[in-house]
């Protein structure tokens, strides 16, 4: 008689429960809104990557999980912005529909595996951004409490992430889905 992990039985139940809710278009449009505001904070701490957005000005990127959506568009700035009623010229649609999965991949330090459509010189530019733009929450953290803390701060949440990341990797050993983590973007594009 074949036995089923705990965790197996888990991510089913978690992926049947997340089949049938949704948030609320309120809260949906309110997370846009914040992560359009850290993005834009991030992305002003590099100069580099606000010039290549600036080059992309106008440009316009859809990104797709299960039925949430977010586009956002360049500015003349070099930031982002949202722009839900434009025709996106990239398309990202994140493939696995799995909420647990894509949760344990990302603490195993994997990205996500995408469906890319569209321009292939603008999906050249995002996954630069993808690539080389960090937010360094050390120094965030630093101009708040100084230097010294924030360095010791930070080193207790690498510590507690590396931890983490070690016992999920425990806990789903086995063999990880086919295409997860590969790539550039973890997909293929499609122009």
């Amino acid at each position: 008689m074949a036995t089923q992990s705990p965790f197996s039985l888990l991510a089913e139940a978690f992926s049947k429960l997340t089949e049938k809710l949704s948030a609320p278009t309120w809260l949906v449009e309110e997370m846009q809104h914040r992560s359009v505001l850290f993005l834009n904070h991030v992305l002003m701490q590099e100069p580099e990557a606000q010039a290549r957005l600036l080059k992309q000005q106008g440009r316009v990127v859809r990104l797709q999980w299960r039925d949430l959506a977010m586009q956002l568009s360049a500015t003349p700035a070099g930031l982002l912005e949202l722009a839900p009623e434009a025709t996106p010229d990239l398309l990202l649609t994140v493939t696995d529909a799995s909420p647990l999965t894509l949760a344990q991949g990302v603490l195993r330090g994997e990205r996500p595996a995408v469906r890319i459509e569209g321009d292939v010189q603008f999906a050249a530019e995002v996954n630069w951004l993808v690539d080389n733009v960090r937010w360094d929450a050390e120094e965030d953290l630093a101009r708040f409490i100084g230097d010294a803390p924030a360095h010791t701060i930070a080193n207790v949440a690498r510590s507690a992430a590396a931890s983490l990341r070690q016992f999920v990797g425990k806990a789903t050993s086995g063999p990880s889905a086919p295409g997860s983590g590969s790539g550039s973007f973890g997909g293929k594009a499609d122009s």
